[in-house]
């Protein structure tokens, strides 16, 4: 018999990342005008799913040196220690601290940590369903977008601080694979 917790139709147990159907992206202003999009390609995830909500959990931990913003010069720049500084922030992760929702519509609110910089976040999260895969195996699917301030987590452009924008919007798809 499969456990499924009383708010998502999800089996309990440890889902695994399926990294090749799943993304990490984000958007930040460049000069006010426009936005640059980029996305990071190394990064890992875990679903736990509890008996209950409460016990569930997501967590993620990020490669920043993955970054790809379509244009290596831009993404070397990026990681220098005039803004991302990977040599002192490589990784970033988060771990969720609280799940609430019902049906398609749900927040996930958790902690981002960039370097030593831990602060709180939110997303909203569309839960896309559960379907049967031809190889026998379980897939849920989730949509999730949340912003952070780049300040708040002590990353700076120095003197051309007014060229970037400040809030990076994030937007995270991902699928699950069932235990």
């Amino acid at each position: 018999m499969t456990t499924r917790t009383n708010a998502l139709p999800l089996v309990a147990g440890r889902w695994a990342l399926d990294p090749a159907h799943s993304s990490v992206g984000f958007a930040i202003r460049h000069l006010g005008v426009s936005k640059v999009r980029g996305r990071f390609t190394a990064f890992q995830a875990e679903l736990v799913v509890g008996e209950t909500l409460a016990d569930s959990a997501i967590t993620a931990e990020v490669d920043i040196a993955s970054i790809d913003t379509g244009n290596r010069d831009r993404d070397a720049h990026v990681l220098a220690p005039d803004l991302l500084d990977v040599e002192k922030r490589p990784t970033m992760s988060f771990r969720s601290t609280a799940l609430s929702g019902e049906g398609a519509d749900w927040t996930m609110d958790g902690e981002l940590t960039i370097g030593e910089v831990t602060r709180p976040i939110s997303f909203t999260v569309e839960f896309g369903g559960v379907e049967d895969v031809f190889d026998g195996s379980r897939h849920a699917g989730f949509e999730a977008t949340g912003q952070i301030r780049r300040s708040d987590f002590g990353i700076s452009f120095g003197m051309a601080e007014a060229m970037l924008g400040d809030v990076v919007k994030i937007q995270l798809d991902v699928q699950f694979v069932e235990p």
